[in-house]
Order: C-alpha cells, then sequence, then structure tokens
C-alpha cells in the first residue's frame, strides 16, 4: 500500500513539474513574441512623447503619496514583485477555484497595461513577470511610478492623471486638493465601478479605504482623515 501511495505521489510530482516547465516555456515564448514587436525602450518613449505626459515631480504628493498607500505600499523596497502577495493569491485562487486575485504590485500592473490584456489567467500572470523583469532592470522606482500614473485608467474615458485631473476636476495634477487626490487614487482598481460621472457613492466608499491605508501608512494623521473624507471634491 505504501509503495502504491510512493508511486502515485511521485508521478503526480513529476506531472507537476512538467506542467510548470511547459506553462514557464510557453509564457517566454510569447513574452519574446511581445517584446519583439515592440521594444520596451521604443514604447516608453512613445509614451513620454505625449502631450499630457506628466513628470512625477510635477503630480501632486498627496495624490501620490495614495496611490503608494492603497496600491503597493511596499513600492519601493521590492524587486518587482512581493512573494507573500502571490502566494495569497495562490490560495485564495485555490479556495474560490478560479482566479479571484492578481496580488499584483505597481510593476506589474504596468506591464500588463503595457503589453498584456485583462484576461485572469496563470499564463498571462507568469508571461507578465518576464516584463517586470525588464521594466524593474531598465528604469528607476520613480520612472516605474511616473509612467503607471500616465497610462492607467481612471473610468470615464481618462487615462493618466493629467486626464483625470482635467476631466474631473478642471485642474492640472500639482493643483489637486487632498480630497480630489484621494478620491482619484482609489478609481484604477475598478474604474467602471468607481467612475465619477455614475460611481461616485462607491467611490467615496473606496476614498474612505485609501485614507485608511494613507493612516496606516503614516501619510497622514487620524485627524486629517474625516477632514479629507468630508470635503467636497469639487
Amino acid at each position: 500500500m505504501k509503495k502504491r501511495i510512493w508511486k502515485c505521489l511521485k508521478i503526480a510530482s513529476i506531472l507537476l513539474v512538467i506542467a510548470a516547465f511547459t506553462l514557464l516555456s510557453t509564457a517566454y515564448v510569447r513574452y519574446r513574441s511581445i517584446i519583439q514587436q515592440q521594444p520596451l525602450e521604443a514604447l516608453v518613449e512613445q509614451i513620454r512623447s505625449k502631450e499630457d505626459y506628466v513628470k512625477l515631480e510635477d503630480m501632486n504628493n498627496d495624490f501620490v503619496h495614495a496611490i503608494l498607500a492603497i496600491e503597493d505600499p511596499t513600492f519601493y523596497h521590492h524587486n518587482g514583485i512581493v512573494l507573500s502577495n502571490i502566494l495569497q493569491a495562490f490560495m485564495t485562487n485555490i479556495k474560490e477555484k478560479e482566479y479571484a486575485m492578481g496580488g499584483s504590485t505597481i510593476t506589474q500592473q504596468l506591464s500588463k497595461n503595457l503589453y498584456l490584456d485583462q484576461k485572469k489567467t496563470f499564463h498571462r500572470k507568469i508571461t507578465e513577470l518576464f516584463f517586470v523583469h525588464d521594466i524593474e532592470s531598465t528604469y528607476s522606482k520613480d520612472e516605474i511610478l511616473e509612467l503607471y500614473l500616465n497610462i492607467i485608467y481612471f473610468g470615464d474615458g481618462y487615462y493618466g492623471i493629467a486626464q483625470a485631473a482635467e476631466g474631473y476636476f478642471h485642474t492640472t495634477p500639482d493643483r489637486l486638493t487632498l480630497a480630489q487626490a484621494t478620491i482619484l487614487a482609489g478609481l484604477p482598481q475598478a474604474p467602471a465601478v468607481y467612475q465619477l460621472s455614475d460611481g461616485l457613492k462607491l467611490a467615496k466608499q473606496r476614498q474612505r479605504m485609501v485614507l485608511e491605508k494613507m493612516v496606516e501608512e503614516h501619510y497622514l494623521d487620524k485627524d486629517q482623515f474625516l477632514t479629507i473624507y468630508n470635503s467636497s471634491i469639487y
């Protein structure tokens, strides 16, 4: 009986290794095909050449802090992936029996938005990691964050912080109020749900989460929390 169990475990292990190797290989082939068609540096220069591209130094610091707090608090201290996030996502996926969450860092989200679709599959997630390596090897953390904030979708047809600041509040990224900055920071997670044209109530709920994370990460104190939350965004 023990020999039979051991044999089954051995076969299962071999099959698992084969499956992992196949997944990794096909993901790499997909990555190479994409990157050859659109080299990273050429794509980045194309984005930077747009009229509404905004330098990180020209963005409201409160907005930047809000994004970091809610999206990726350890952004400046990891190499593009956070293993604990991936493991947590993996366990959640097994529990839910579907791809339920991604555990993505800002670099992973940038990779996905630059090169990949929004389909939630393990294959896409593995492919994404090759792009993460390229981005983290080529650009500084400030450059990565800057690129991310210039291409992410904020809902209502607005891509990038310049379009979002102008479209929602008729202002520029450096002149956002704290209330405006923190509500915008919550939109990228689910822009179709939180966009301000028809999702303001849910966007306010998300703003509360952003403010809670900012207090947790010591960007704000508790006294500022309610003042900002209750401030008008218009």
